[in-house]
């Protein structure tokens, strides 16, 4: 299977804008299409990869960009997060060639979803007399006072303990936080870098590895006097004075001495390539001992159990297992697996609706009588759509809930580990306030919805507000929601028993996604060639 979307989300997210004098040197993603064109003609064709519009890398060298693959469990077979990201605390004097050294050893890991976090995000939001002070460079931003700390660990502590967060976006010019802030999610490595990254003792707790960036003071100057006399279009006298006055004499009363709390002090900053190696050794040793392999435990645990009580099957009726007849049918045509799939999506969608909570609501009818009904009682409705056969089920839903909002959520299986990986999503904002339907039209083992259940957990959703809805589910595959999630509803058109070696529902529907895009793989192609179904 190829991995999708390879170049669709480097995480490696600059949290903060790089244009203040303090700094160093050196919840949605636009989605392009993600499905193939329909065609109408009757041969199938070739099956493709779904592609992502790829956002621009964020590191670029000479030699290479550095793309992300997709983002491996972070979390066990109960559901609960079983490791935190792997944070790496950077710390140096003011244009010390920290930003650099980030750099580099996210170049050197070539690991996925990595988070370059900065504390210039984090400084306060000053009054209107420290705005004063600031404009005739008479203001001191070189003191941990001028940081929010409470803001900042809180964040860091989120980010490392897997959930969304939303960082600040400082605006130099105007000294204060700019009206929208960022989103970043999904972090195994996070790289946290400022000058008073060692200051608070709550934030030191948070730092799996400190690092101290040392170099010349001299060479410090002169990067500060190029960068903001020729970058920020400031004089030399304003440079001077708020480097004498203050930056120079916070490098010795706060920065300095913090140099004895690093792990590793780095000289001449992102030259030095022999301790960038070391530094990346480490972090992959780290890495490799939190692998997780999800898949091969939830094979193995809870089955053979009575299915739970929240999951709910659709009505066999003659029309619901005739629908089934056909799409199962492996000679059925495409335009008639479409057809009755689209039926029985309507069905299913409409079925789940029924489980949402609701409230009693009295209206006058035309004939100026009361009528005792029923409303929606709650904030919003909002799909997600498990990419790319989930997908197919958002016209149903749109169908029935008007003005519905959809996410997407991109999780395929790594064809070297057999694990899930999260590759891609786009959440609507304030998703966390929404009854959530999750859509994917097959589930086996369970595993992507696990993840992505696990995903908008992580964003705050309460887990008794998720609706997971699917055409066909396999026994193993709701043992395994159910038991990781017991307050997510299920809802199925129907349940098969078995799951067979290559993790197949059996006797199954096949791969949903090629049979209803027409990218059926032609009977010579082997296994590796193919992409496998959601899992």
């Amino acid at each position: 299977m190829s991995a999708l979307c390879r170049e669709s989300r480097v995480q490696e997210m600059e949290c903060g804008e790089k244009a203040s004098s303090r700094s160093d040197s050196g919840g949605s993603e636009g989605l392009d299409r993600l499905l193939p064109t329909v065609s109408t003609g009757v041969s199938p064709r070739k099956r493709t990869t779904s592609q992502c519009k790829s956002e621009p890398p964020l590191l670029r060298t000479s030699k290479r960009t550095i793309y992300t693959a997709g983002r491996p469990p972070w979390y066990n077979e109960h559901g609960t997060q079983s490791k935190e990201a792997f944070v790496i605390g950077l710390c140096g004097g003011s244009a010390s060639g920290k930003t650099t050294v980030a750099r580099k050893i996210i170049e050197a890991l070539d690991v996925p979803w990595v988070v370059l976090l900065s504390m210039d995000s984090f400084y306060k939001v000053l009054t209107p007399e420290q705005q004063i002070l600031a404009a005739s460079n008479d203001y001191n931003f070189d003191h941990p006072d001028a940081f929010d700390f409470g803001l900042l660990v809180h964040t860091l502590r989120k980010l490392k303990q897997g959930k969304s967060v939303k960082i600040p976006v400082y605006d130099f010019n105007t000294h204060g936080r700019q009206k929208e802030w960022k989103t970043v999610y999904g972090a195994s490595v996070i790289i946290f870098e400022g000058i008073m990254s060692f200051a608070d003792k709550e934030l030191l707790k948070l730092l799996d590895m400190k690092l101290f960036v040392d170099t010349d003071s001299d060479i410090r100057l002169v990067r500060r006097l190029r960068r903001d006399i020729t970058e920020r279009g400031r004089d030399i006298e304003g440079v001077i004075k708020q480097y004498n006055k203050f930056v120079k004499p916070a490098f010795e009363q706060y920065i300095e001495p913090t140099m004895r709390l690093a792990d590793i002090v780095v000289p001449r900053g992102g030259g030095n390539m022999v301790a960038i190696d070391l530094i990346v050794q480490h972090v992959h040793s780290q890495l490799e001992e939190r692998e997780l392999s999800v898949r091969a435990a939830l094979a193995s645990a809870h089955q053979a159990q009575p299915l739970p009580q929240t999951l709910s099957v659709l009505e066999s009726t003659p029309q619901v297992r005739g629908m089934h007849t056909i799409i199962r049918n492996r000679e059925t045509s495409r335009d008639e697996f479409i057809f009755y799939s689209k039926r029985l999506m309507r069905l299913l969608i409409e079925r789940a609706l029924s489980f949402l909570p609701s409230q009693v609501h009295i209206v006058q009818t035309s004939q100026g009588q009361d009528y005792e009904g029923r409303t929606f009682h709650g904030k919003r409705i909002t799909g997600v759509s498990i990419l790319r056969a989930g997908e197919t089920m958002e016209p149903a839903l749109r169908a029935v809930c008007k003005d519905v909002r959809i996410g997407k959520i991109l999780i395929q299986t790594n064809q070297d580990t057999g694990e899930p990986e999260l590759h891609y999503l786009r959440l609507p904002k304030d998703i966390g306030e929404d009854h959530v339907i999750l859509m994917d039209c097959t589930v086996s083992t369970g595993a992507a919805a696990m993840m992505a259940v696990r995903v908008l957990l992580d964003h705050d959703v309460q887990e008794d507000k998720i609706l997971l809805v699917s055409l066909l589910m396999a026994e193993m595959g709701v043992h395994s929601v159910a038991y990781a999630f017991p307050q997510v509803k299920i809802i199925t058109t129907a349940v098969d028993k078995k799951v067979n070696d290559l993790f197949h529902i059996i006797p199954g529907i096949g791969n949903f996604g090629d049979r209803y895009f027409g990218t059926d793989a032609p009977l010579d192609w082997s296994d590796e060639d193919m992409d496998e179904p959601s899992y």
